[in-house]
């Protein structure tokens, strides 16, 4: 899997460059941000291993037709990674790196979507500017991301300096609630009921409050 097994590595150049480039107070805006959310302990809420998974139907960014995570799960084990935005340079390298991982992802037999808050001309331009041959979904709102336990809503710090930087992310996702998710990936394993609706159950689960950390595509992979 190229570029796949080196994410953390990619991510903490980006960090690293930042860093360079960004003046101090401007860094320590999104720093708090991140230290005051970790702190709110949101990621021992997210849904853990052997949680029944919150089933979906959410538009296609390229068809617009709806995506059943019922359907997604009839074909096999269901890879789900959360990303805020295309507007995040690390939530596109790790898409990237879920792009090269892509074959492996088929091998083991299993499917993979990304899901954003993003309107779905948003989650167009991520797909074409990116190159993604999987499917990337809206989640209007967050309300998947909420089921799931990993929603947030932006601090005024934060959405100020976003606006300095010309991120404009009502604008991106279509609200003005400032409501993002957790990066965040899970596995879903299908289960059948005895009248064989299908359904997953979590195999997989991991969110970070600090957006530049990753779990690297290898060892979600090596959950199936």
């Amino acid at each position: 899997m190229p570029h796949s097994t080196d994410l953390q590595a990619r991510l903490d150049n980006i960090t690293t460059q930042t860093r360079a480039l960004v003046q101090p107070d401007r860094l320590a805006i999104t720093d708090n941000a991140v230290h005051q959310l970790f702190s709110t302990g949101i990621e021992d809420r997210i849904l853990p291993i052997g949680s029944p998974a919150p089933a979906f139907s959410l538009p296609d960014s390229i068809s617009g037709k709806l995506i059943r995570s019922s359907d997604l799960l009839g074909v096999g084990p269901l890879i789900i990674n959360f990303f805020r935005g295309r507007w995040c340079p690390y939530c596109m390298t790790e898409l990237e790196a879920w792009q090269s991982a892509f074959p492996a992802v088929r091998d083991r037999g299993a499917l993979l979507v990304a899901i954003s808050p993003q309107l779905p001309r948003q989650n167009d331009f991520t797909v074409q500017h990116h190159d993604l041959t999987f499917p990337v979904l809206s989640d209007a709102g967050s309300h998947l991301a909420d089921a799931f336990g990993i929603t947030y809503t932006v601090p005024e710090p934060l959405r100020l300096h976003y606006r300095s930087i010309l991120v404009n992310i009502p604008y991106i996702n279509g609200d003005d609630t400032w409501r993002l998710p957790l990066p965040a990936t899970f596995v879903l394993q299908p289960t059948r009921d005895a009248a064989g609706h299908v359904s997953g159950r979590i195999l997989f689960a991991e969110a970070h409050a600090d957006h530049r950390v990753r779990p690297d595509p290898r060892d979600v992979l090596a959950s199936l």
